[in-house]
């Protein structure tokens, strides 16, 4: 069944080309929602309009808002692909990927004027000046300015350096000079040719071509040497230390690699990670990582499509000629070859970018957990209705456990957790009443059915999620109570322990499948948090009833102290230490004075 289309969206889909280009989707207020590419327009924009485009929800959402239809017709689809970015950047629609984290980023300059300054800047006008990165971390720029600056004699001051301005003695040295970090270019104590020298192996460094700037250096210190320049000698042998020290906490992988770049995706949820990092003869130059939020139809393979048109963007179509990817895009890219590695370095590489993107998710989510704990919850939850493939997230978790010793004080409890955290004052506690000996199953049974059968009795709100400390024999025996006895549908799920009885693994469906979950990822901490707060609450149960059944039975053996007065007593004092410990006035509050001088006179004897 077609969607309903209105006259005006009959009319634009009617007359739109069977050709490349980008299209634009307006809402009623002439905003656009919605910009995407095709490679062929026509097909694209109607199969909008066709029931099996709107499986999602979202885009169910954004096609019924959609009130007019412009489109751009391109040479190439390449040129659509490119254009397609542009337009998103710019028009930031509400439906399609955007980047999170648009804050602008730092770039290292080697400005196009005489004598050139290098220096951070944060915008990158066409001016003619060389601009390197963009850097995520202003540790690494700071760490190699710091390098620049202690290798080069770089002048930081904003004068004009014009030759006739130098000639006609306009300028006087100033403390840069003095204290020995500069060499007055700004007076004629250092040609023009001698400082650009200065400036290409600054830009070499930059590139990560720190091999041939040492080589160039050693050549140099040679030739000091045999002339007997000792002193520069030994400022080239300082220099070339400085740089092998820095090359050596840059090496990563075989130096065989020359130059290449690699792109990771990492997809979470509404949200998606990429990660950038720029190789150099087997070092890392350059690293960054962005973050998105996903728009209504996209795919790990248009993600890193965006990505790659991003960084060409960014990096002023700069990019490698080789890109290291896990997949390949869903668009070719001209003049770029992609490589998926298998083993080797290459492999090292993109098992390198997905760990920062991974460091990059942990640290987000630490974060996120102390400033906005409920959205850390939620994002959690929906990471585990994902993993699931539950119909709404588990708000609502309920889990069981049983504790006995040999049989004796049969207990059970049931902890729940609402919205990723305990909800005390819905634990419930629960003395095993049908079951002789030792049967977890049939304890577990007794439970469930009573737990569920007063919840339907009482209309009140069933979880989301039940889980038991336990495999496939836990999970069929609350399955058969709650689907087969009680009718309801609840999805179960069970937590396995391994041989050192670590929570290793999560059971779902019927028949029971390991679901590949991590126990180090947050949603499986959270599972296993409400298996260990269910054993503890059951331990806690059932010491206290097993505590109080041995102060009855000693109780008991007193003449006199009846069941309630027995049970008064431990309400009072909790243990039999407290009671020998009580004044004869405390005991005879409950017992009477008479009573209370048995009661003590019966423990006296008794420690005798």
């Amino acid at each position: 069944m077609n969607i309903r289309k209105n006259d005006k969206i009959k009319q634009k889909l009617s007359v739109l080309p069977h050709s490349p280009g980008v299209y634009q989707f307006f809402n009623s207020a002439d905003k656009i929602i919605y910009i995407g590419k095709a490679k062929d327009l026509k097909r694209r924009v109607s199969s909008y309009f066709l029931s099996r485009a709107t499986e999602s929800l979202k885009l169910r959402a954004m096609v019924a808002k959609i009130a007019d239809i412009k489109h751009i017709v391109v040479a190439t689809e390449s040129d659509a692909f490119f254009l397609e970015n542009n337009l998103i950047k710019k028009y930031q629609p509400r439906y399609n990927i955007l980047l999170k984290d648009d804050k602008t980023y730092p770039w290292i300059c080697i400005k196009n004027e005489s004598f050139p300054r290098v220096l951070v800047v944060r915008r990158t006008p066409k001016d003619g000046s060389k601009y390197f990165g963009p850097y995520s971390s202003v540790g690494t720029i700071r760490f190699l300015l710091d390098l620049i600056k202690r290798l080069y004699f770089l002048r930081t001051c904003k004068l004009l350096l014009s030759p006739t301005a130098i000639d006609r003695g306009k300028y006087k040295t100033c403390l840069e000079y003095h204290i020995g970090n500069c060499k007055a270019p700004c007076i004629g104590k250092q040609t023009e040719t001698e400082y650009n020298l200065q400036i290409e192996q600054v830009s070499a460094i930059l590139k990560g071509d720190i091999q041939e700037v040492m080589q160039y250096v050693k050549t140099e210190m040679k030739r000091a040497a045999a002339e007997y320049r000792f002193e520069d000698a030994q400022l080239l042998k300082e220099k070339f230390h400085k740089l092998a020290t820095y090359q050596s906490k840059s090496i990563i992988v075989s130096s065989s690699i020359q130059t290449v770049d690699v792109i990771t995706v990492l997809v979470d949820e509404n949200m998606a990670l990429a990660n950038f990092m720029r190789i150099v003869k087997g070092a890392i130059v350059q690293s960054q990582t962005l973050e998105l939020s996903l728009g209504v139809e996209d795919t790990k393979e248009s993600i890193l499509s965006y990505v790659i048109a991003e960084m060409l963007n960014r990096l002023e179509g700069e990019l490698s000629a080789e890109i290291i990817v896990p997949f390949l895009p869903d668009h070719e890219i001209p003049n770029h070859i992609f490589t998926i590695p298998l083993r080797g370095d290459k492999m090292q590489l993109m098992d390198l970018s997905l760990r920062n993107l991974k460091t990059y998710q942990f640290e987000q989510l630490k974060q996120m957990k102390i400033a906005d704990p409920d959205k850390y919850s939620n994002r959690i939850l929906l990471k585990l209705q994902n993993e699931l493939k539950l119909d709404v997230p588990p708000r609502h978790i309920e889990c069981f456990d049983n504790s006995n010793i040999q049989g004796s004080n049969a207990v059970a409890s049931c902890v729940v957790f609402k919205d990723g955290r305990p909800s005390k004052k819905d634990y419930r506690k629960y003395n095993i009443k049908t079951v002789v000996g030792t049967d977890d199953y049939a304890s577990m049974r007794e439970v469930v059915r009573r737990r569920y059968s007063r919840l339907i009795e009482e209309q009140a709100a069933l979880p989301d999620l039940i889980i038991t400390d336990g495999g496939q024999g836990q999970m069929e025996t609350v399955r058969k109570v709650v689907e087969d006895e009680l009718g309801l549908k609840i999805p179960i799920a069970g937590l396995a322990k391994d041989k050192k009885h670590r929570t290793n693994e999560l059971l779902f469906g019927f028949p029971p499948q390991v679901v590949g979950i991590k126990p180090t990822e947050p949603h499986f901490k959270l599972l296993a948090t409400i298996q260990d707060e269910v054993h503890r609450f059951a331990i806690e149960f059932h010491r206290n009833k097993r505590s109080k059944a041995m102060i009855s039975s000693q109780l008991s053996e007193i003449k006199g102290i009846g069941e309630k007065t027995q049970q008064k007593l431990l309400l009072k004092f909790k243990t039999i230490t407290k009671i020998k410990q009580a004044t004869i006035s405390e005991l005879s509050e409950i017992t009477g004075a008479k009573m209370a001088k048995v009661v003590l006179d019966y423990f006296r004897n008794k420690s005798e």
